[in-house]
C-alpha cells in the first residue's frame, strides 16, 4: 500500500466514525432537550427552505438522502405530530406534496439552538476554517462524483465559504451552506 492510500483508508475510516459519532451525540442533545430525532430536524428543514414550503415525496427523498419507504415512514410521524401536512397535488392525482406546518415551523425554529450548539461543541472548535473549507471542499466533491458528476480534486477551487457551524447535514450532501436562522 501507499502513503496516499493509506491516508485516504485513514480519512474515510475517520470520516464514518466521526458521522456515526457525532449524530449519535447529536440524538442524545435533542433527546436530553426533550425534541425530536435529527431526521425530523432534515425534513423540516428542507420544507421550510422549499418554495412554498412544500416539496414532492421524490424530491423530499432525494434532499435529504432516504429511501422512499423510509421517508414515507418518516413523514407519517411528522404528520401525526402535526408538523407537516400532505396535499394532493394538482396536475398528478397520483401524488402528494409534504408541507410544513406553522407546528413544524416552530418546531424546526426550538431544534435548531441545541443543534447548533452540538455542532459548535463537537465539531467546529476542533477544527480551523481552513480545515473546514478543506473538509468540506472534499466531501462536496466526493458526493458530486458518487451523483455522476466526476471531479477531480486538483482541478476543483473552494466552495465552502461560511462558517462551518451553519452548514447543515442536508447542506453538507447537496454542497450548499445554509443558515437555519
Amino acid at each position: 500500500m501507499t502513503k496516499d492510500h493509506d491516508a485516504k483508508s485513514h480519512a474515510w475510516a475517520a470520516l464514518l466514525t466521526a458521522s456515526a459519532t457525532l449524530i449519535e451525540k447529536i440524538e442524545t442533545a435533542l433527546a436530553g432537550a426533550k425534541l425530536p430525532p435529527l431526521g425530523w430536524y432534515d425534513v423540516l428543514w428542507e420544507l421550510e427552505k422549499a418554495e412554498g414550503g412544500k416539496l414532492r415525496m421524490h424530491e423530499l427523498a432525494r434532499r435529504i438522502v432516504l429511501s422512499r419507504s423510509n421517508l414515507t415512514r418518516l413523514a407519517d410521524r411528522l404528520e401525526h405530530a402535526r408538523l407537516i401536512a400532505r396535499e394532493d397535488t394538482p396536475h398528478d392525482r397520483r401524488g402528494y406534496h409534504c408541507v410544513i406546518t406553522r407546528a413544524g415551523l416552530a418546531m424546526r425554529k426550538k431544534m435548531w439552538p441545541v443543534y447548533k450548539a452540538e455542532i459548535e461543541r463537537l465539531f467546529s472548535r476542533h477544527v480551523t476554517v481552513e480545515e473546514a473549507r478543506t473538509i468540506g471542499d472534499a466531501l462536496a466533491r466526493a458526493v458530486k462524483a458518487a451523483r455522476g458528476g466526476l471531479v477531480r480534486a486538483e482541478h476543483h477551487a473552494s466552495s465552502v465559504t461560511q462558517d462551518p457551524s451553519q452548514v447543515t447535514r442536508t447542506a453538507l450532501r447537496t454542497n450548499k451552506s445554509s443558515s437555519p436562522d
